[in-house]
């Protein structure tokens, strides 16, 4: 299913950099809004980006909802990713020119027409590459690419369980995993079973109450990973459904960000729950093993997600676009993430 929603601008005079702001905890209608600010100019080691699509991820949900444990100080210009053109470098900037298309991952700060991100974070993206495509792939896709073949090091014939098979990373990661041959079982409501099927998953209704054994029915020795974005006391069925030497992979997106060591916000119980039992497991003598993973910028990713591009180019990979929304519109486009009735990754175009 596809959503495509616009709402009106605000009245005023038009901004020479239209943008999205998020203003507080609540329901999306109310705290996400349209406006304008500035046209940034690039610093030292940055580039000014025009910005051809931006995603719209978990993360901003949970920051409205006030889950998330490190969100920005309100009102704050949200958006984790990006695709666009470079308008103007600044001092220091390498390797990157004007004209040149790119990605970002600013974690904040895509949700407007014109963004200033550093530079030494920026990918190159293919011309002719769909922008909505090309930005479902920058974090989403580098997610679900380095879960399956950098922490679980999956391998044809083996079997994995997805959680959410029909998100925006569940997709990616079933893509690429069918691909890979590996046998994959997809939780997901039963009004998207058909989707993950067509995926070439074999679907499971994730508010089922005895899904551990409906698991082990379809894998008697349990599965080789799970990938698992819920968290929480969740962790403890997702442990129960692996292989004797199997990985359990949380990308839980409450702890984004999480550093050993670093108090985390005593208002999120998700977090406390998932990281508590993180450590209660690796107590445990067993060949089983478990990861947090958090996307992040280096040589690796650039590296992947050069690889997802080519698998788009080649027709292996189809990422799913559950919606197109204008800037004016990303409270639209939260509000469908929220209700979780669509299929794949939710994008604005400025």
């Amino acid at each position: 299913m596809t959503v495509e929603t616009t709402a009106p601008a605000e009245s005023g005079t038009v901004s020479s950099n239209p943008c999205v702001r998020m203003t507080g905890s609540g329901e999306p209608e109310q705290h996400i809004v349209a406006g304008g600010t500035d046209r940034p100019t690039a610093g030292r080691g940055q580039v000014v980006v025009e910005v051809e699509a931006a995603g719209v991820s978990y993360a901003e949900v949970q920051m409205l909802q006030h889950l998330h444990p490190f969100p920005p100080a309100f009102p704050f210009v949200p958006g984790y990713d990006l695709v666009g053109r470079i308008t103007e470098t600044g001092s220091g900037v390498t390797g990157f020119r004007v004209g040149d298309r790119v990605a970002a991952m600013p974690r904040q700060g895509a949700w407007q027409k014109y963004a200033a991100v550093p530079a030494k974070g920026l990918a190159s993206v293919p011309e002719g590459m769909d922008a909505a495509v090309a930005v479902s792939l920058v974090t989403n896709g580098v997610t679900a690419y380095q879960m399956l073949h950098r922490l679980a090091r999956s391998q044809p014939g083996d079997t994995v369980l997805v959680h959410g098979a029909s998100g925006g990373v569940g997709t990616l990661v079933t893509q690429l995993a069918v691909h890979h041959g590996v046998r994959v079982i997809g939780t997901a409501s039963p009004a998207k079973h058909a989707a993950v099927r067509a995926l070439g998953a074999e679907p499971l209704d994730y508010r089922a109450p005895a899904l551990v054994d409906a698991v082990r029915e379809l894998a008697p020795n349990g599965v080789q990973a799970v990938f698992d974005h819920v968290g929480g006391r969740g962790l403890d069925d997702s442990w129960a459904m692996l292989a004797d030497d199997g990985t359990l992979v949380s990308f839980d997106s409450s702890v984004a960000g999480y550093l050993p060591g670093q108090w985390f916000r005593p208002h999120v119980p998700a977090l406390r729950r998932t990281v508590l039992r993180f450590f209660a497991r690796l107590l445990r003598l067993t060949r089983r093993r478990q990861t947090m993973y958090y996307v992040k910028p280096g040589p690796d990713f650039h590296t992947d997600l050069a690889a997802l591009y080519r698998l788009v180019d080649e027709g292996v990979l189809q990422p799913r676009i559950a919606g197109r929304h204008a800037l004016d519109g990303a409270a639209g486009a939260v509000r469908a993430l929220l209700e979780g009735s669509t299929v794949g990754k939710h994008v604005l175009i400025p």
